[in-house]
C-alpha cells in the first residue's frame, strides 16, 4: 500500500475490434471463450453478494427479529407497512370509540344538552376515527373532548397512548434507521476495474487500487482480501468456495488506511500467499475469484460502512501497474480520477513467485559455497571429512595425556614440598 505517485508512462490502450464468430475460432479457443463466459461471481462488481438462499423452512426466525426484517426490506414494502400500520391503528381504536358511544346511547342523544356523552361532538364513525387520529398523534383541535362521566373512554384514552407511542417509536425508529443506512456511502468508494501483477522490490506482489470520492474521509479504514476458490482436500472431500485469507498488511499494520487520496494495495505474493506456485500460464486456466473488502466509519455520521468488490481470473493482469493520479499543484495536490482504472505494461517474469525466489537465491549463493554443498551432496568430501574427525580425535587424544603428565608432575612438587 502506498500512494500511487509515480513515472509517467503511456496507457495502453487496446483497440476495439469486432467480435469474431465461433466458427471462425479453433475449438480450442471456443472452449475457453465459453468456459470463460461460464464463471459466476460470489460477489458482483458493485459489491452486491450473487448468493440467493432457497427452501428455508423456519420462516419464523425471520419474525423474531421483525425490526431488522423491516429495515432490509425494500422501500415501496417498507413505506406500504408503515402507511399500513398507522392506518389500521387508527381505524381499530376509531371503532373503539364509535363502539363506546354506540352502547352508552351518545348517538341517540345527539344534540341534547340534558346528556353528557362520552366524547363531545362524536355524531358517528367519522367523528370517530378524527378523534382518533387527534388522540394518537395528540394533535387535540380541541372540538372533540372526552368527559370524565365516561370511565371507560379514560381507559381506552390511556390504552390508545401507550400503545400509540410504541407504534412511534417502533415505526419512526425503523425509518430512521432505514434513511441513515451508509449503504449509499459505499457508492462513493471506488476500486479499480483490473488488478495486477508485477514485480516490487524485486517479489511479485498483486496490486490493486482503492479511492474515496467524497472530501469528508472514512474514519479508522482497513482493507482485507479473500481468495474464493473451490478445493479438494487429502481424504477426497470436495469443499467449494473455499475462502482463503489474503495478507495485505495485517502484520505490518499497512491493512489501516488513512484514505485521503487513492492508495495501491498490495499483497506480496510469499510462501503464505495462495498464488506462489502460480505462474502467469497457470493463472490463465485457474478459476478463481478474489474479494476485497473496505471498512470503517463514516465521518458524518458514526456508522460503519462496508463497500466490496470482487476480480475473477480475467480481471487479473500480469504484468502491468497502475497509472499514477496524483499531481503536485501550485499549493495542493490534484487527484486526475480519469486515469484511475488506467494500467500500463511493465517488465515483469512469467514465472511464478516460488520459481523467481528459487532463481534469486541461486544467484546470490557464493560459487565456492555452491560448488562445495553440490559436492557434499554427492559424497565426493566424505572422505576428508574422515580425516580430519580422525585427526581431530588423536589431538584431542594427545591434549588429554600433556594434561596428565602435568597433573603428575604438580602432585610430586606438592608431595616433596611437605616433606
Amino acid at each position: 500500500m502506498e500512494q500511487d505517485v509515480e513515472s509517467p508512462a503511456v496507457t495502453i490502450r487496446k483497440p476495439k475490434l469486432p467480435k469474431p464468430s465461433h466458427e471462425d475460432l479453433p475449438k480450442q479457443l471456443v472452449d475457453q471463450v465459453r468456459a470463460k463466459r461460464e464463471i459466476q461471481r460470489y460477489v458482483r462488481k458493485d459489491g452486491k453478494c450473487n448468493v440467493h438462499h432457497g427452501n428455508v423452512q423456519e420462516t419464523y426466525r425471520y419474525l423474531t427479529d421483525i425490526f431488522t426484517t423491516l429495515v432490509d426490506l425494500k422501500w415501496r414494502f417498507n413505506l406500504f407497512i408503515f402507511v399500513l400500520v398507522y392506518t389500521v391503528t387508527w381505524l381499530l381504536f376509531g371503532f373503539a370509540w364509535w363502539l363506546i358511544a354506540y352502547v352508552r346511547g351518545d348517538l341517540e342523544h345527539i344534540g341534547d344538552n340534558q346528556w353528557t356523552p362520552c366524547v363531545n361532538n362524536l355524531n358517528g364513525f367519522v367523528s370517530a376515527f378524527l378523534f382518533s387520529i387527534e388522540t394518537e398523534t395528540t394533535i387535540g383541535y380541541g372540538y372533540r373532548v372526552i368527559t370524565d362521566q365516561c370511565p371507560e373512554g379514560i381507559l381506552l384514552l390511556l390504552i390508545q397512548s401507550v400503545l400509540g407511542s410504541i407504534v412511534n417509536a417502533f415505526m419512526v425508529g425503523c425509518m430512521f434507521v432505514k434513511i441513515s443506512q451508509p449503504k449509499k456511502r459505499a457508492e462513493t468508494l471506488v476500486f479499480s476495474t483490473n488488478a495486477v501483477i508485477s514485480v516490487r522490490d524485486g517479489r511479485l506482489c498483486l496490486m490493486f487500487r482503492v479511492g474515496d470520492l467524497r472530501n469528508s474521509h472514512i474514519v479508522e479504514a482497513s482493507i482485507r482480501a479473500k481468495l474464493i476458490k473451490s478445493k479438494q482436500t487429502k481424504e477426497g472431500e470436495f469443499i467449494p468456495l473455499n475462502q482463503t485469507d489474503m495478507n495485505v498488511g495485517y502484520d505490518t499494520g499497512d491493512d489501516r488506511l488513512f484514505l485521503v487520496s487513492p492508495l495501491i494495495i498490495c499483497h506480496e505474493i510469499n510462501q503464505n500467499s495462495p498464488f506462489w506456485e502460480i505462474s502467469q500460464a497457470h493463472l490463465d486456466k485457474e478459476d478463481l475469484e478474489i474479494v476485497v473488502i473496505l471498512e470503517g466509519m463514516v465521518e458524518a455520521t458514526g456508522m460503519t460502512c462496508q463497500a466490496r468488490s470482487s476480480y475473477v481470473t480475467s480481471e487479473i493482469k500480469w504484468g502491468y501497474r497502475f497509472m499514477p493520479v496524483l499531481t503536485l499543484e501550485d499549493g495542493f495536490y490534484e487527484v486526475d480520477y480519469n486515469s484511475f482504472h488506467d494500467i500500463h505494461e511493465t517488465n515483469t517474469p512469467s514465472c511464478s513467485a516460488r520459481e523467481l525466489a528459487e532463481m534469486n537465491c541461486h544467484v546470490r549463493l557464493p560459487f565456492t559455497w555452491s560448488v562445495a554443498s553440490k559436492l557434499s551432496q554427492q559424497g565426493v568430501l566424505e572422505p576428508e571429512g574422515r580425516e580430519k574427525k580422525s585427526t581431530t580425535l588423536v589431538t584431542q587424544e594427545e591434549g588429554l595425556e600433556e594434561q596428565t603428565e602435568k597433573n603428575g608432575d604438580i602432585a610430586n612438587i606438592e608431595s616433596e614440598s611437605k616433606v
